[in-house]
């Protein structure tokens, strides 16, 4: 469960600005890697906070209910990398990249950035990485849902414009009925030419 303890072992309570840093979409073999960048006020409704969990362990109703009353109190920014940057960086330098650029539009003086796992992007604060930290922190997690919401909605909205691959429920992973249509239907411009199963597909269609 998280709480606001990192928050405050930063220095929360005595004022001092933290934000949360996550991303999704590492694994998908299409779309972008979206980051949200979150800084929970000190009177963020302790009722808000209480709902707010890992965005994995929710259901998308409940991700998408909760979505508004968060983003409506509190401050935050998303940041996406698209596939061409993905391909060009290796999809562990466009995490990096989103997230610096999601931390950089909150445009707001930070005393110290949580971010969720093992590595952090280079920042103008000190920045502390939280292995599973969106099952640790209300700000990680916070950003978790913000930047989940946000990238399965614009699949959703991809999905109308190529509706053989599924991307409307499964967000542009590898399922059976994606690489299916991967052999059956070739790849799109949203697809990621360095993950192996698109480039399969790519060297089987030429």
């Amino acid at each position: 469960m998280p709480d606001y303890a990192h928050e405050i072992h930063l220095g929360r309570l005595k004022g001092k600005i933290i934000c949360g840093v996550d991303e999704v979409g590492r694994g998908p073999l299409a779309g972008p890697v979206v980051a949200a960048a979150v800084i929970l006020p000190q009177d963020f409704p302790n009722e808000l906070s209480a709902k707010i969990r890992d965005s994995k362990k929710m259901s998308e109703a409940a991700r998408e209910k909760i979505y508004e009353p968060l983003t409506r109190h509190c401050r935050f920014a998303i940041a996406e990398c698209d596939v061409a940057e993905i391909d060009r960086l290796n999809i562990l330098g466009a995490t990096m990249l989103a997230m610096q650029h999601a931390v950089a539009e909150l445009n707001t003086p930070l005393d110290a950035a949580l971010i969720d796992g093992n590595r952090a992007p280079k920042l103008d604060c000190p920045a502390v990485t939280l292995v599973k930290g969106d099952d640790k922190s209300f700000s990680i997690a916070a950003a978790s849902i913000i930047a989940k919401v946000h990238r399965d909605r614009l699949m959703k909205t991809l999905a109308k414009d190529f509706p053989f691959y599924g991307w409307e429920h499964n967000a542009g992973y590898g399922t059976a009925e994606h690489i299916a249509a991967l052999t059956q239907h070739g790849i799109t411009q949203h697809h990621r030419l360095s993950f192996a199963p698109v480039s399969a597909a790519r060297t089987k269609s030429t």
